[in-house]
């Protein structure tokens, strides 16, 4: 049956896309509790993270059971597909896909047979050098019948299993999970935070830079990793410490160990602060509602405007919002009403409510705003036509003036790290200086947080931050722009027979 995509939006108005999450990873070991429904609510803490689909594998010991499908967290497991999944050891993930299509295919955990049993893993990030990974698993022995190894999925995350799964040292013995990962990891490159597993153990990793969060919590009777620390809450784990940049964990009957396979060289995402993470989540001792607060008192500072009400897009402006207000004496109102199940139907709408466009996902109180001048507080602008439409709505409902505010600066530079922004040549910000950027989205002004102001407001060192997708200064370097994208190796394989060695390695059989 169809299911819900979590993105109607994007149908409402054709061609906006906002920056779409990363993906959600968890993990947990705990012998004698019920670890595909922790793992189902650790998903369900995730689901902001991505909503194209969910999956979660658990091992009994002796073998690895998967189950994933298209769709969200709800809508791809029952009590019956979670009760089907016994075991001690699971691991999750709720995709957006920023690697590869979005095709069950591509749905995590990927799954690989190894020499000594099996492995499931699950990634948050996007790697940069993923031909170079397709050019090794080219290069891998070929099994016993004289068979290459094939990836099924066209994304880096399958390349990255294939290539655990099927190590093997100078005299061609075949790794252990672990021993492969020590070999394999210091050669990936972009950001990973990873969950894995085999039989027996549960496995972390996370990039040298820490672009993604990793989090690391403690149960009664065992452990968890997930990508946010609201994930532990809702688990009942207590956190314990975020899993270390270049750090690899294993966690089994004897207990946890640690490793390092690349020494750390922080560059957190600072986006995570402005979008991706929710409120509640804490990220490298900072919490993000109070940053995102913060973020808006800046603002108010750096960018005031003479208003009767200050008023936030829901949710994601609503904390910039509330410190806008504070810092600027003008009162905080709820203009807008969201609709909270947007995105949760699979009914695809007709012209006439497509024509609404954004009053689905969004609708003004009229009562509230006629009349009155807006400040509207915003957390990002990609292409613009959201704000376009919202300041439209708005002075239809009667609104006197509409001056917004954006709580990061302009977005001008594509993210290759796990967040999916439109093209460089499609930002609104890459070509339109502020005031025409303003102009052309009707406000009667326009203006943005400061980059210092916005990373003062995370309370992190800014060189210990990736801020690439504002400033364009990557945290590491990036291959040739040809290998670069999110469909690169579905381009590979349409190459036909003429294909290199590293799209002979996706080829599916």
């Amino acid at each position: 049956m169809p299911r819900g995509d979590g993105r109607l939006n994007h149908d409402l108005l054709p061609g906006e896309k906002g920056p779409q999450d990363a993906c959600g990873v968890f993990g947990v070991w705990a012998p004698g509790e019920e670890v595909a429904k922790l793992t189902y609510f650790g998903l369900y803490a995730l689901q902001h993270r991505g909503q194209e689909s969910a999956g979660i594998a658990v091992s009994n010991g002796s073998q690895i059971l998967v189950f994933k499908d298209m769709g969200l967290v709800s809508q791809v497991f029952d009590e019956t597909s979670l009760g089907s999944l016994q075991g001690h050891i699971a691991v999750g993930h709720a995709r957006y896909s920023t690697t590869g299509a979005s095709v069950w295919e591509n749905a995590q955990p990927t799954f690989r047979a190894t020499a000594h049993g099996s492995i499931a893993l699950g990634h948050n990030g996007n790697l940069v050098n993923t031909a170079q990974l397709a050019e090794m698993v080219a290069e891998l022995p070929k099994d016993t019948n004289g068979r290459s190894a094939r990836v099924a999925a066209t994304n880096d995350t399958d390349l990255l299993t294939a290539l655990l799964a099927a190590q093997v040292d100078e005299d061609g013995k075949p790794l252990t999970i672990e021993e492969a990962a020590h070999a394999v990891l210091p050669k990936v490159r972009g950001a990973f935070s990873l969950v894995f597993m085999d039989e027996h153990t549960l496995y972390a990793a996370r990039d040298p830079q820490g672009i993604r969060p990793l989090v690391l919590g403690r149960l009664e009777r065992g452990w968890v990793v997930a990508s946010e620390t609201a994930a532990l809450d809702i688990t009942g784990a207590s956190f314990v410490r975020e899993i270390e940049p270049g750090e690899f964990v294993a966690i089994d009957e004897n207990g946890l160990r640690t490793s390092r396979f690349a020494d750390a060289k922080p560059k957190g995402c600072v986006f995570e602060y402005v979008y991706l993470a929710r409120p509640d989540t804490d990220i490298a001792g900072r919490n993000v509602y109070l940053s995102r607060v913060e973020m808006g008192r800046r603002l108010a500072k750096e960018a005031p405007a003479e208003a009767d009400l200050v008023i936030a897009t829901p949710e994601s402006g609503t904390p910039a919002a509330i410190g806008y207000a504070e810092a600027s004496g003008i009162p905080f109102g709820a203009g807008l009403v969201k609709n909270a199940y947007v995105g949760r139907t699979f009914i695809q709408p007709s012209q006439t409510i497509r024509q609404i466009g954004i009053r689905l996902k969004l609708n003004p109180l009229k009562e509230v705003i006629k009349g009155k001048r807006l400040v509207v507080v915003d957390d990002s602008i990609v292409r613009g036509n959201t704000q376009r439409a919202l300041v439209r709505m708005l002075r239809e409902a009667g609104a006197a003036e509409v001056h917004i505010r954006i709580s990061s600066p302009p977005v001008k530079w594509p993210c290759f790290f796990g967040i999916d922004f439109a093209t460089r040549a499609e930002l609104i910000a890459n070509g339109m200086s502020i005031d025409e950027i303003g102009t052309s989205l009707g406000a009667d002004s326009l203006a943005y947080i400061s980059i210092d102001g916005m990373i003062e407001a995370t309370t992190i060192a800014k060189p210990n931050l990736c801020r690439a997708c504002f400033d364009g200064e990557y945290p590491m370097e990036l291959p040739d722009p040809e290998l670069l994208g999110k469909q690169l190796l579905e381009t590979e394989l349409a190459a036909g027979p003429a294909a290199t060695a590293a799209a002979d390695a996706i080829r599916r059989p």
